[in-house]
């Protein structure tokens, strides 16, 4: 009866939310975009085909902070929608007492006053109370107790896409850093090349001092962007070792090695705008708070209506005066109460004028969210495929670059050019393989940050303990 009660109360609230629609198509995605299954967004990262990233994700799920901090709070709202459902069901309490009392009292007439004999008491019983849910206060406060446990689960799934994200994204940048330091270090060698034939030819006559300090000015200022790199190399190693929950010293003996960016990468989610609802915890987070909100609006509506109480006391008391033999007796008592509210002074009012405009912020957040999902995703492929223009135009110009270096060779063996003009093609070409390599993480992160932005990392069937 409680439930029919419940289910058609007028305190109800619609929780439909009149947001934007969403567009049929993505603006700034690629026409050959690759269809991506949900196992394969779920497990994105394992398309960079890299072992070593493969173990930093499965160490950072297991060991990350954040996750522990996020499991923790998904436990404590579990509990307390049990303890919200508690107040469905009648509460049943256990009391015993007992005492001895001997006491004397001044009677007029009575010397030294009138001596009471000593006496034993003895009582216990049950009680218990029950608050019938005729208009749903109790039901809608156990839905907003398990929607806000199921936007617990939410922000532990938030958490764990930003985790992965940061992960790959700094294991990249790192891979490519150190990749620009080893060709940093070629370029510092070709340049002190360059200074020792200068000197060479001022020696003989046939340079000058200014040639020299021109040159010795450039290698030095070369040479000073490599305690940066280095700096930054371990900084990234250092934030991937917090990520993971490990310290530093015990990440740089894997990863201080320099290794290559990986040689693929994950292909193009084929997720559609309508698809973002479903996929991106953040929106699943703001429509938990949407019906948390509504329930909680429901419940205070429910405060304008009366309440029914039954109650039941039963137990027993003994006595005992004296030598006399104990007393002992039963009792019982069922009760009913019915209240209603009459004067308040306006905070039944107030407190649902104030859960109508929580519910009202809650769904406008929910519409703000779901546009800057959109955004989210359009900027990052418009961040991929610029990435990847400009990858393109990097690798054409490390391919000219490499071919003015085998003719500067030629004609030096020809003795058409001097060494320095050979050494000239060999520093361009290095400094242009630095730009590729940037162009080159530039696209791994890219298509991070895509999938960050399509939601991809986390499984609905994530156990909690």
């Amino acid at each position: 009866m409680t439930l029919l009660l419940s289910a058609c109360t007028p305190t109800r609230v619609d929780t439909s939310i009149n947001s934007i629609e969403p567009p049929k198509d993505w603006h700034h995605a690629p026409p050959n975009a690759s269809a991506v299954n949900s196992a394969n967004l779920k497990a994105w990262w394992q398309g960079f085909g890299d072992p070593k990233l493969n173990v930093l994700i499965e160490q950072a799920l297991a060991n990350n902070h954040d996750l522990r901090i996020a499991v923790a709070r998904v436990r404590e709202a579990n509990a307390m929608v049990s303890v919200a459902e508690s107040a469905l069901y009648p509460t049943i309490d256990l009391a015993v007492s007992g005492g001895r009392d001997k006491k004397i009292d001044r009677v007029i007439g009575v010397p030294n006053g009138l001596l009471i004999p000593t006496a034993n008491m003895v009582s216990g019983g049950l009680a218990a109370r029950w608050e019938i849910d005729l208009f749903g206060t109790r039901h809608l406060e156990a839905e907003a107790a398990s929607a806000q446990a199921g936007g617990a689960v939410e922000i532990l799934h938030v958490a764990q896409v930003g985790l992965l994200a940061q992960v790959a994204t700094n294991y990249l940048e790192l891979r490519g850093m150190q990749q620009r330091i080893a060709i940093l270090r070629e370029n510092i060698n070709i340049q002190q090349e360059r200074l020792r034939v200068l000197q060479a030819f001022n020696r003989a006559g046939l340079g000058n001092q200014w040639d020299i300090a021109g040159q010795e000015t450039l290698l030095r200022s070369t040479e000073g962007s490599l305690p940066v790199f280095t700096c930054v190399a371990a900084s990234l190693i250092h934030r991937i070792a917090a990520l993971l929950g490990e310290l530093p010293e015990n990440l740089e003996r894997s990863l201080a090695n320099a290794e290559p960016l990986p040689a693929k990468s994950p292909g193009i989610p084929g997720l559609l705008p309508s698809g973002l609802l479903e996929q991106r915890p953040d929106l699943r987070l703001a429509r938990t708070e949407v019906s948390a909100t509504a329930a909680h609006l429901g419940a205070a509506r429910a405060d304008l209506f009366p309440k029914l109480v039954l109650s039941a006391d039963g137990g027993f008391g003994a006595l005992a005066v004296g030598g006399m033999s104990s007393l002992a007796e039963s009792v019982y008592a069922l009760g009913s109460g019915l209240t209603a509210p009459i004067f308040n002074a306006g905070r039944i009012q107030a407190r649902i004028t104030a859960a109508d405009a929580r519910l009202e912020q809650v769904a406008a957040n929910y519409e703000k969210t779901f546009l800057l999902a959109l955004e989210d995703v359009e900027n990052a492929f418009v961040e991929h495929a610029t990435s990847l223009e400009r990858r393109k135009r990097m690798d054409e110009a490390e391919t000219a670059a490499m071919e003015a270096y085998r003719l500067a060779g030629v004609l030096y063996r020809h003795g058409v050019n001097d060494y320095l003009s050979v050494l000239d093609a060999q520093r361009s070409k290095f400094a242009v393989a630095d730009e590729r390599v940037k162009a080159e993480t530039a696209v791994c992160v890219a298509i991070v940050s895509l999938y960050r932005a399509f939601g991809g990392g986390w499984e609905a069937e994530i156990a909690v303990p």
